[in-house]
């Protein structure tokens, strides 16, 4: 009677299932039951396998192996695997994951799935090994060649996140004066400055905009090679010293992770041997002249107006230039031929001016941890008459008090009613001249304000 209860066979069933499930996933019996589901799947398709193998038939390093390789170590499934190997990679403390000989996992690519296995070559004398891929014959035909596509753009782009940076310096000196424009005159240092686009001091929807545009620009090589442009990015920041341009390329060359070439217009001789320069720089490199109003107010002789010109978006540039951001800075664009700012020249336009209160806020909540202070009116009160300091000043007083909040916003309030008294007067276009003296803020910008100038959007 009772084993013809439909409602206690439907709760012995449940129960079988579920110690099922447990007996599974409490033991290794999962994992021979997906591996014999996997042969049965098998009987039922038929597969192509590609042999990747380390070398080629000269005994070179075969590159397809190696991105395959940086691919594979990158996939999540490679967590799931039977056996994994684990090494230690180039940074500190940092801990991959690697394929281990005759270890197979799986990747799934527009629906179709695929395995790779990792195994070494039988016989001879070498001790190469290969990558074998297995696809089904029908799926071979729709994704093998963007699947192989995609794992250069991910190999490559993985490999660009991993590698040291590079800061490039070109340098005069009596070696390399009387030698031939074709020899190398960078120079060049790891690039190591902290600052990112997380850690700079700026609004959060600006910051939005800029992170946008510069993911944009990394994804657009086809859509720019459709219009027949260049594929490259070039920025104008403009403002007083100290409001944290020079931390702002770092935190931008951090973030595309590219090399930076710091380009000094006085070092370079000529024309000619600044198309050399520009000749000699790398892809995925963000090219910097800083102070070019300067340059422009002193009228030197060395490098002309029309040579400038060209290195910005000359038939040199065109040819050499893919895959780089150009980066101008200026305390002003007020004395600056319009024709160097056109866009084309220069596509993004980003203003650094002096603090305002709503700045001030973000370096005490950065700096100091405080969100809100009993002087903080009283600070907002000076701003309001037209006081202001650049953020570097800000910064360093916040920096040398930073274990007494009171202290330090006394610090600033003090400065502000002396040193910045006035400077933030006409502070609305933020086009103020002065030297280089001033020291960029540790921490980033204040509030910038961003004109793009698109000819096509990207």
């Amino acid at each position: 009677m009772i084993l013809s209860n439909p409602f206690f066979l439907l709760v012995l069933a449940v129960c079988i299932f579920v110690a099922v499930r447990v007996l599974l996933y409490k033991t290794g019996l999962v994992y021979i039951v997906k591996k014999w589901w996997r042969a049965v799947e098998d009987c039922f398709h038929v597969y192509q396998s590609f042999k990747v193998p380390e070398f080629n038939e000269s005994m070179q390093e075969n590159q397809l192996y190696c991105k395959v390789t940086v691919y594979l170590n990158s996939l999540t499934s490679i967590e799931d695997s039977d056996f994994t190997n684990l090494v230690t990679g180039k940074k500190p403390n940092e801990i991959v994951l690697q394929l281990d000989p005759n270890q197979t996992i799986e990747d799934d690519f527009l629906g179709a799935k695929v395995t790779w296995q990792s195994e070494a070559s039988k016989g001879g004398s070498n001790n190469c090994r290969n990558l074998v891929l297995k696809v089904r014959k029908a799926d071979k035909r729709r994704i093998l060649r963007p699947y192989l596509q995609h794992i250069h753009v991910v190999a490559d782009e993985l490999d660009q996140r991993k590698r040291d940076l590079r800061l490039y310096m070109n340098v005069d000196d009596s070696a390399t004066a009387g030698d031939d424009f074709r020899n190398a005159r960078w120079r060049a240092v790891p690039f190591t400055h902290p600052s990112t686009l997380e850690t700079i001091a700026m609004e959060a929807d600006l910051k939005s905009k800029i992170k946008s545009d510069l993911e944009s620009f990394l994804k657009a090589k086809q859509y720019y090679n459709r219009l027949g442009r260049v594929w490259k990015r070039s920025f104008l920041l403009y403002g007083p010293s100290g409001t944290g341009k020079s931390s702002f390329v770092a935190a931008m060359a951090n973030f595309l992770g590219y090399d930076v070439y710091d380009l000094d217009l006085s070092r370079v001789r000529d024309d000619s041997e600044l198309k050399m320069l520009l000749l000699q720089t790398t892809s995925k490199s963000v090219i910097l002249i800083e102070d070019l109003d300067r340059f422009f107010a002193e009228k030197s002789t060395a490098v002309s107006f029309s040579g400038i010109s060209n290195f910005m978006d000359g038939l040199l540039n065109s040819c050499c230039a893919e895959e780089r951001v150009m980066v101008f800075t200026m305390n002003s664009k007020d004395q600056v031929d319009p024709n160097f700012l056109r866009p084309g020249r220069i596509d993004v336009h980003i203003h650094f001016p002096l603090c305002d209160f709503t700045a001030f806020r973000n370096l005490a909540t950065s700096y100091l941890g405080v969100k809100e202070h009993k002087l903080f009116p009283q600070v907002e009160e000076i701003f309001q008459s037209g006081s202001s300091l650049s953020p570097a000043e800000i910064g360093e007083l916040m920096i040398a008090n930073r274990n007494s909040p009171s202290r330090a916003i006394k610090s600033v309030i003090t400065a502000l009613q002396t040193d910045g008294d006035g400077r933030g007067r006409g502070r609305s276009d933020g086009r103020r001249g002065g030297s280089k003296a001033g020291r960029e803020s540790p921490g980033g910008t204040s509030r910038a304000n961003l004109e793009l100038c698109y000819v096509g959007k990207v």
